[in-house]
């Protein structure tokens, strides 16, 4: 099939008086596509169809009708106009939810933009970076105190020593070791504050043994628990027995 370009068609046109009309529609066609006029002050697009589109969010929408239509400004440019933006000031291209707030997917607290961690387990702990940080337990070491110390006594018995330095020897020297919190504790026989007081002394004991073997006394905390935390109960003599104990709390970094 032959082609026939535009000046040919408006000559063999022409004749039949038609080409102010045809040539009148092809301009039109031409500013469909090339000729739109911006209105700043009102973010309208008008095409010289007379179509009129607004951008909401990046997305174009064709209005029923032009008129004077005003454009409520957005001043971040997250598709949440400033009257409705809650959280004004997000980053350009940050997702938002319909009041312009930053979405935080998994609720952990750090928008999904910056998460460099998403699908954290509700409630755990993050860093900044959405990174769930891992909490060590501390390490427990309990050593009854019928190896340490005689009953109703704070003075370590003359065993003790081998006890505490083989406990101990694991966590001696460690630059891993971020701390040690020695605590000590009673049966339940005597007065609560006597227990407390004898419970605290002991632990002081242990604590000071441990400092004149090299251990680092800034890594050493001493507490007493009396007999608020028996493990065992005290209605026995062997229960009771094992409640005079000291443990050691090793938290790691």
């Amino acid at each position: 099939m032959a082609r026939i370009n535009h000046k040919k068609l408006i000559a063999m046109i022409a004749p039949l008086g038609l080409v102010g009309g045809m040539a009148l529609s092809l301009q039109g066609v031409a500013d469909n596509h090339n000729r739109y006029a911006i209105d700043a002050s009102k973010g309208v697009v008008k095409n010289g169809a007379g179509e009129c589109w607004i951008t909401r969010g990046g997305i174009m929408e064709k209005l029923e009708a032009c008129g004077d239509i005003m454009m409520a400004p957005d001043s971040d440019g997250d598709g949440v106009t400033d009257d409705k933006d809650r959280c004004p000031g997000t980053p350009r291209g940050a997702p938002v939810d319909a009041t312009g707030c930053p979405l935080d997917t998994d609720g952990d607290g750090v928008p999904d933009y910056l998460d460099v961690c998403p699908g954290t387990p509700a409630g755990a702990k993050v860093d900044d970076k959405g990174c769930e940080i891992k909490m060590m337990k501390p390490q427990k070491v309990v050593i009854d105190n019928i190896l340490l110390f005689d009953f109703d006594s704070a003075e370590l018995k003359g065993g003790a020593a081998g006890v505490l330095d083989s406990s101990y020897a694991k966590f001696k020297g460690n630059d891993a070791v971020k701390s040690v919190t020695i605590t000590g504790h009673t049966d339940s026989i005597g007065s609560e504050a006597y227990n407390q007081g004898l419970s605290e002394r002991r632990a002081n004991a242990v604590r000071d043994y441990l400092i004149s073997q090299g251990a680092d006394g800034s890594k050493l905390m001493s507490r007493g628990a009396g007999e608020s935390m028996p493990a065992y109960t005290n209605e026995t003599e062997a229960g009771r027995s094992m409640n005079r104990r000291v443990e050691f709390s090793v938290m790691m970094k």
